[in-house]
């Protein structure tokens, strides 16, 4: 039988201001959080918009401090007034201890959106790491998941200009072309003025055509004469090469299954690199 602490511990829905938990799990003082917990601190002590201390833990990189949380019992998946998540607070704060801590405990990666929430991928591409992006995609998480801010995380990796995210996103088979709004991923590359982003989405199939709801193309949202202005301009001027085009609709045919296919292909290791990007 669970003793009077540990079901204190699991109990859920108990509502007040910041504990004194919430206190220790965000400044990391990893020695208070035990001694509080081991006097029977509830570890799913809410405040009045839904903010456990696993959240502060998660939001503050304090690693050490979510592991002891969950060990006592946090609940893995409580989601604030916002609908977040501690793993897309983990994210959000590219606390990449934290996010395999979490889902190793069974953190749900692809959390149901609501119009103020942000899925663990779109977080982990707004903050630009790569090792989040990594480890949440290795767990299934949406390629296409519509937030209604950014649009889907490819949208968001670009509108933050971090390249590697955006590669690690276009490998996996994100589509290049999806939309919000009419708006590619394209539209925010060239507005950060971002040449190495636009050149990345273009050599994945990025229309530099495609115009949004202003009617807009990329182009437009360069300033003339700029590098990423050039960029698109010498794309608009030279279209990509039968080389490249097939390259694009080998992997737009295959999908979210291209590198585990491409690689398997019996040819040569230069063909393998060049379709897989290398």
């Amino acid at each position: 039988m669970d003793s009077p602490a540990t079901v204190k511990h699991l109990t859920q829905g108990f509502w007040s201001e910041r504990t004194p938990l919430h206190d220790a799990a965000s400044l990391g003082q990893l020695a208070q959080l035990q001694q509080l917990i081991d006097g029977g601190a509830s570890v799913n002590a809410s405040t009045v918009d839904n903010i456990t201390p696993l959240h502060d833990a998660c939001i503050q990189d304090h690693p050490q401090c979510v592991c002891v949380l969950l060990d006592a019992g946090a609940q893995v998946d409580v989601r604030n007034i916002h609908g977040s998540t501690p793993l897309c607070h983990a994210c959000a704060a590219g606390s990449v201890e934290s996010v395999k801590l979490l889902l190793e405990r069974g953190a749900s990666v692809n959390p149901s959106l609501t119009a103020l929430t942000a899925s663990p991928l779109h977080e982990a591409c707004i903050c630009g790491n790569s090792e989040c992006v990594k480890l949440v995609l290795s767990k299934g998480a949406l390629l296409e998941a519509f937030d209604i801010h950014f649009g889907t995380p490819l949208h968001a990796a670009c509108s933050k200009a971090h390249l590697e995210c955006a590669l690690l996103l276009l490998n996996a088979g994100a589509r290049v072309n999806a939309t919000k709004f009419h708006e590619t991923a394209l539209h925010h590359a060239a507005r950060m003025g971002e040449p190495d982003l636009i050149e990345l989405l273009v050599e994945f199939g990025g229309d530099i055509n495609v115009r949004d709801n202003l009617g807009h193309k990329p182009i437009d949202y360069t300033i003339p004469g700029s590098s990423s202005y050039l960029c698109l301009q010498q794309y608009e001027s030279c279209p990509l090469s039968l080389q490249q085009l097939s390259r694009i609709a080998l992997r737009t045919v295959l999908g979210t299954r291209a590198l585990q296919v491409i690689t398997k292909l019996n040819i040569s290791q230069r063909l393998i690199s060049y379709l897989c990007y290398r």
